[in-house]
């Protein structure tokens, strides 16, 4: 851009008289130096009025050039992750690993994604508009990304509640996800699941019943006789409901607990130690080893439900503590930033771009209409027609009136 002779001149005018006045013996008396001071103030506010009429004439012009500003950003980089604690393997996952550029703005979106989408649940719960059981998974947004960039889309995962945040891993949107905690007819299960039942292709839902998870050493025993090809997973945040892992278990190395099945102890809060462990596995369930158990060590912000609050049994200032030295979402920027691999810019622009499809989903999730009563047993089998459901009266059938 080009600036007016005039305009220029004058910048220089007033540039050589701040130097005259600054340059001013530091032996000259209190008082002059005071009036000197004072000098350099009147000169500076006439310099930045210059300044100020050199850019206004300037914007009023067409730009003939214009400065353009680009930044080039590493392709990948490499980092040292935790080493993993083993059981029954002689050799373990690296203690180095990859990340692309590419890789590392997914995993960052996805990550940010599953927390606003639960702050914005815990928002609609408060609001009573979800209602029922409601169980946040934010703090552990590493688990669930990490294990999905371990594995292939056709491989097959349950869980059992707390799973929101794989289920958009899998492959369900925001939308889907935020319309069944709000019982509507756009949810992932129609609205007839909510926060503990839902399912995508291959990933076979939440489970909410406790007792259904019971039977895992007989699990164990099965899967280790038949060698079959099955990662075992817990996500060990440190409580079960609101008893601390040190109360509840005289023995705190679950990676052990498949006693013959092989385990891996893993830093849950790091997105690529949960990657490559993943991996790690993976590869080994595939070679025709049998099972393997991995103990994701990780920690969640929320209470056990929505009606735990979750301090009862822990500090805040513990909390506090885990938020400021083990975020996964901040270890990950932290390492993109320092290595080059994105700009913080260029990550807040990843937030709001997040910020956005969160709203737009919590719009559609409270204003989208809930399934008709007449609808209650539809959908129960995904290739058989519907039925109709009995009450007490089995000729009685249910109608919506609203």
């Amino acid at each position: 851009m080009t600036l007016s002779r005039r305009a220029a001149t004058e910048a220089w005018r007033l540039l050589g008289h701040l130097k005259e006045t600054l340059g001013h013996p530091r032996r000259a008396s209190w008082a002059v130096r005071s009036r000197r001071c004072r000098q350099c103030l009147c000169f500076m506010r006439k310099m930045l009025a210059a300044v100020s009429r050199v850019l206004s004439g300037a914007s009023q012009k067409p730009a003939s050039r214009v400065l353009v500003a680009s930044r080039n950003f590493a392709n990948d980089a490499t980092f040292e992750i935790k080493k993993c604690d083993l059981h029954r393997l002689e050799e373990g996952p690296p203690v180095t690993t990859v990340l692309t550029r590419e890789d590392g703005l997914k995993y960052y979106r996805m990550m940010q994604t599953v927390r606003r989408m639960e702050l914005k649940a815990d928002q609609l719960y408060k609001q009573k508009i979800i209602r029922g059981f409601c169980h946040l998974c934010d703090g552990q947004e590493a688990c669930c990304v990490g294990l999905e960039a371990g594995i292939n889309p056709t491989d097959h995962l349950i869980t059992a509640y707390r799973a929101h945040g794989f289920t958009f891993t899998r492959g369900l949107s925001v939308r889907e996800i935020l319309a069944e905690l709000t019982g509507r007819k756009g949810g992932c299960a129609k609205g007839k699941g909510g926060s503990m039942h839902m399912y995508a292709k291959n990933f076979y839902g939440g489970n909410g019943i406790v007792g259904a998870q019971g039977q895992i050493f007989e699990a164990y025993n099965m899967a280790a006789l038949w060698k079959l090809p099955c990662i075992f997973i817990c996500e060990n945040n440190r409580y079960g409901m609101g008893t601390s892992v040190e109360r509840a278990a005289a023995s705190t190395d679950y990676y052990k607990r498949g006693d013959f099945i092989p385990g891996l102890r893993v830093d849950g809060m790091d997105i690529l130690c949960v990657r490559e462990a993943t991996r790690f596995a993976a590869a080994y369930c595939r070679s025709g080893k049998g099972p393997i158990l991995m103990e994701l060590q990780t920690y969640r912000y929320h209470g056990h439900s929505m009606s735990d609050p979750g301090v009862s049994y822990r500090t805040r200032e513990e909390i506090q503590e885990v938020r400021s030295k083990s975020d996964p979402i901040m270890l990950l920027k932290d390492r993109m930033v320092n290595s080059n691999l994105a700009s913080v810019e260029e990550l807040k622009e990843i937030d709001v771009e997040v910020r956005k499809e969160i709203e737009d989903a919590a719009q559609f999730a409270t204003a989208d209409p809930e399934p008709p009563l007449e609808e209650l047993g539809y959908h129960i089998y995904s290739s058989d027609p519907p039925f109709e459901v009995r009450g007490a009266n089995q000729w009685i059938k249910f109608k919506s009136v609203s």
